[in-house]
């Protein structure tokens, strides 16, 4: 790859991060992490060409490695161990980047697409062949006010949730 267009890549990587809100120092670890897991998500959204590239590079820019350092920073301050961090911050921008991946790959963008697209898929096979499949979809994808976004948050929280579990647990009684 030529190097101009190499550091053309990181810098508009580098800009995706300068666009995502840095989690802060405060009291509330838990509260600092989540919202900047939901700007990442607000912000990967915006820029899905950017998944592919943000974590190829061998030199980030300065926005990226504040970005990485406010998030060591916040769960260091939190009462994470180093190693704990390491789990903590790998698992949490895992979930994050593979669900953004998922909403843009999926072949629908609502509810009314997704019953246009879900009764497609289901016109291909009887329903006996995978009843399960027909209840989750017909029960539950197809009413009104499904989005599979809305999926985000309740997994983030479960993530934050035994991580506060593993912190608590860490600290000196």
């Amino acid at each position: 790859m030529p190097a101009e267009g190499q550091a053309e890549r990181h810098a508009l990587v580098d800009g995706v991060f300068a666009e995502i809100e840095l989690p802060g120092e405060g009291d509330d670890w838990r509260a600092e992490v989540r919202r900047r897991c939901l700007s990442t998500r607000t912000v990967l959204a915006r820029h899905p060409w950017a998944l592919a590239l943000v974590e190829t590079r061998t030199s980030p820019g300065p926005a990226t490695l504040r970005h990485h350092d406010a998030m060591l920073g916040v769960l260091r301050a939190g009462g994470f161990s180093l190693p704990m961090t390491a789990h903590a911050y790998a698992i949490i921008d895992a979930y994050v980047f593979a669900f953004v991946l998922q909403e843009a790959s999926l072949p629908f963008d609502g509810a009314d697409s997704a019953n246009a697209v879900t009764d497609s898929i289901m016109e291909g096979f009887a329903a006996g062949d995978y009843p399960h499949l027909v209840e989750f979809t017909t029960q539950h994808v197809q009413q009104p006010g499904y989005h599979v976004g809305g999926q985000f948050e309740f997994g983030l929280d479960l993530i934050l949730d035994a991580l506060t579990v593993h912190v608590d647990n860490a600290r000196p009684s």
